[in-house]
């Protein structure tokens, strides 16, 4: 069956895309979750027009991601931190401290876009990737440092 679909399903699609799914997927699953219509010829050419709106929508909102990676890759993160013997920290810098220094410095970034690997246990700089979008990374250097008695 073929269907259009009014959402991203991983695995299958984007929005708008025209796909050929089994008939009970369509109707057991896609269907009563608003996922997708069947592809009729009314509904393509309405979705065709759909399509173009959203385009210009995600082109806005990937330049609007670009601008915002220019400016965190700008930014400077510092974050103070007790320290042990080898200058090993405590604790660990994780990715909400990372968000969290990013707010107060301005920045609403979520603390599950930041893509820190593991958790920074020594003081350094660190470049941190940032996910502002699905095709935008941003990279922000994090300065650790001893803290201050």
């Amino acid at each position: 069956m073929k269907v259009i679909l009014n959402a991203d399903v991983a695995e299958l699609g984007a929005i708008g895309d025209i796909v050929n799914v089994k008939d009970g997927y369509a109707r057991n699953f896609l269907f009563p979750k608003k996922l997708a219509v069947e592809a009729t010829t009314r509904s393509v050419s309405r979705m065709a027009h759909e399509k173009q709106r959203i385009d210009a929508k995600r082109r806005r909102e990937k330049m609007d991601a670009e601008e915002l990676a220019k400016k965190l890759e700008g930014a400077q993160v510092r974050i103070a931190a007790k320290v042990g013997e080898e200058e090993k920290l405590y604790g660990s810098v994780t990715s909400a401290m990372v968000a969290e220094t990013l707010q107060k410095l301005g920045f609403e970034i979520d603390k599950r876009k930041i893509q820190l690997a593991d958790p920074i246990r020594t003081t350094g700089v660190f470049t941190v990737p940032v996910k502002v979008h699905q095709d935008v990374v941003a990279n922000v250097k994090v300065w650790v440092a001893a803290e201050e008695a």
